[in-house]
């Protein structure tokens, strides 16, 4: 049985099991990720996060070749592949800065699945900027447990897939049973993970849009936050609002709240996630046979 070193830590309770393997000796199968994610068997978390060297992988050659030591191998809790995670990503930069990886203070580019994502020190915490976001042409129709009717939700791209569903108001967010997967139809090749929102009232305020939101993620389930939905859910509701919306947002999960900022650059629009990153603890698991 092979023993492992690991450490916890979390994005405002988006939590993920942290392994290092910087040279990619290490090769998990889904259920052995599957084992350790388990809340109630193993450490726990909503993903599992391999720390290895870019050059190490053949899915980090455009990476290193792009300058990104190193790559986030994010997997979800049942051990399947995902190409992004935004509150990941922070907690990943975390890491690398305190266990002595790499010296974050001027930024640092970390491969992912999804391209090279630059991530600096921020207020608040750190921030990825998670490239340039797509909305997705026409309509998907979600099905939710809490909700008497489908709702149409607005295709998101911020690296990985996304649905966002206004609902009426607080009362019909908190009343979602999310411990049921929504229905997509269509239902995306790849899933999608399920954002549900609703605006602040007012919806802008010092210039700054303020939203609260829930989320189900594919492969996991409910999440205490998601940052790439979080990004989502901005764009979503900045999208519907027309043209004067911000571009600065505040976002409110059951975790925390985090921090969005679209910015224009040469290749379009790229949205920006902030927010905290915690590392709890440190350990040694036994990977199931």
């Amino acid at each position: 049985m092979t023993t492992i070193a690991f450490t916890k830590g979390h994005g405002t309770g988006n939590d993920f099991v942290i392994v290092a393997d910087p040279d990619g000796l290490l090769d998990m199968s889904d259920d052995q990720v599957a084992a350790l994610c388990d809340r109630h068997r193993g450490i726990g978390g909503d993903g599992l996060l391999r720390v290895v060297r870019s050059a190490a992988l053949p899915e980090g050659a455009d990476a290193a070749a792009a300058g990104a030591e190193w790559f986030m191998d994010y997997r979800n809790a049942d051990g399947s592949k995902a190409e992004m995670c935004g509150n990941g990503t922070r907690v990943f930069a975390r890491y690398l800065a305190d266990a002595g990886l790499a010296d974050i203070d001027g930024g640092i580019g970390v491969g992912t699945r999804a391209g090279v994502k630059a991530i600096t020190r921020a207020d608040n915490g750190f921030e990825v900027d998670l490239g340039v976001w797509r909305a997705e042409a026409g309509e998907t129709l979600v099905r939710a447990r809490g909700l008497g009717v489908a709702r149409p939700g607005q295709p998101i791209d911020v690296g990985n897939p996304h649905v966002v569903v206004a609902l009426a108001g607080e009362t019909e967010l908190d009343g979602l049973d999310l411990t049921v997967q929504p229905i997509l139809e269509p239902r995306p090749p790849a899933g999608a993970n399920v954002e549900f929102v609703v605006p602040a009232e007012p919806l802008v305020q010092g210039g700054v849009g303020m939203i609260r939101m829930r989320v189900f993620e594919r492969g996991v389930g409910e999440t205490l936050s998601c940052g790439t939905g979080v990004a989502a859910s901005a764009l979503a509701v900045r999208l519907w609002a027309g043209p004067a919306a911000p571009d600065r947002w505040i976002v409110d999960v059951p975790g925390g709240r985090l921090g969005v900022r679209v910015v224009t650059q040469d290749d379009g629009e790229h949205v920006l996630l902030s927010g905290p990153a915690t590392l709890v603890f440190s350990g040694e698991v036994a990977l199931a046979d």
